[in-house]
């Protein structure tokens, strides 16, 4: 608690070395960001979702701030050669001890405040000229997570993993990927975390959107659905009238993400770890609209109401036909 307290406060650049650095240093430096980097350490006590959401966040401030991308390996080699990050990307390990980099962390900062992102600004400008790699010391905020989209995709496409891909799903059939989060988020609901309680979403809502998406597509195909979570099959009987209907609550965390990504249709719930494989897919994603975070203005994005309706549409051979009166 008062480490949040702190972390909220104004103070709290004062606790870093790059903020004092400008405080002594305000005169524009001569030299330009040509040798500056800047990187995000993943979270190491979080889930794939949230690592990729550190990962992302500062490949993201990168481009914004005018530097070089330095990669910081995830805790997970196997999830990182999966996703493909690290390929032909320096890490701050190799620039800070063989290149002779300095790793300087910078505070992390309210990505729409104006005055702290000045700040940042400031602090970068101050060490221009010289050999520095910057790091996001803890969860530096990206909230529409939307704008890597392309490089995602192409390290994730282009990743030497992909050789080693097997999907149970079949080119025979139109496969709908349903996430369900459960998992930690049941027992917040009893303990009464606020963070968890906003997470949930009950068998109803997925009930609803799944039956709105089932009613709104046209595929000369067979509907096959596969319904990825945790627990066990009475958690699930809601979904029995579904037809051919496959529950995969065995199948491992990397094995059900690469199904979400690759599926025709991927329904997500309130969790990173639907959405980014949402950001990857190249399928028809339909989302929860009250999420956290940013969407792009695609009609291959569905935003469903909290009551599970999506709209007048048709879904056709995976795209999107809106009629006109709903334009």
């Amino acid at each position: 608690m008062v480490l949040r307290k702190i972390r909220s406060s104004s103070h709290y650049p004062k606790f870093f070395i790059s903020y004092w650095h400008y405080q002594f240093h305000k005169k524009p430096s001569a030299g330009g960001r040509e040798s500056l980097y800047l990187g995000a350490r993943p979270n190491p006590g979080a889930g794939i979702g949230h690592q990729m959401a550190n990962w992302i966040a500062g490949y993201w401030w990168a481009k914004q701030f005018g530097l070089k991308f330095a990669h910081s390996p995830f805790p997970s080699p196997t999830w990182e050669r999966f996703l493909g990050f690290g390929e032909n990307e320096p890490t701050v390990r190799e620039l800070s001890s063989g290149q002779g980099y300095k790793v300087v962390e910078i505070p992390p900062f309210k990505e729409r405040s104006q005055p702290e992102r000045e700040l940042i600004e400031n602090i970068i400008t101050s060490y221009q000229g010289r050999r520095v790699v910057f790091l996001f010391k803890r969860d530096q905020s990206y909230k529409d997570q939307i704008g890597v989209i392309d490089e995602l995709q192409q390290k994730f496409y282009q990743a030497p993993a992909r050789k080693n891909d097997k999907l149970v799903y079949s080119k025979d059939q139109f496969n709908i990927a349903v996430h369900v989060r459960r998992g930690d988020i049941v027992a917040g609901q009893k303990t009464g975390n606020a963070n968890l309680q906003m997470r949930w979403q009950d068998n109803e809502y997925f009930q609803k959107v799944l039956g709105n998406v089932l009613t709104a597509l046209k595929t000369d195909k067979p509907v096959a659905i596969y319904l990825f979570s945790q627990g066990v099959a009475e958690d699930f009987r809601d979904f029995e009238t579904f037809e051919n209907i496959r529950l995969c609550l065995d199948m491992g965390a990397q094995d059900s993400f690469l199904h979400m990504v690759f599926a025709d249709l991927l329904i997500t719930s309130k969790s990173s770890f639907s959405y980014k494989p949402a950001l990857l897919s190249k399928g028809i994603r339909v989302c929860p609209k009250d999420f956290w975070h940013g969407y792009p203005d695609d009609p291959k994005w569905i935003l469903a109401d909290a009551d599970g309706s999506i709209g007048t549409m048709t879904i056709q051979t995976g795209e999107l036909l809106i009629p006109a009166k709903a334009q």
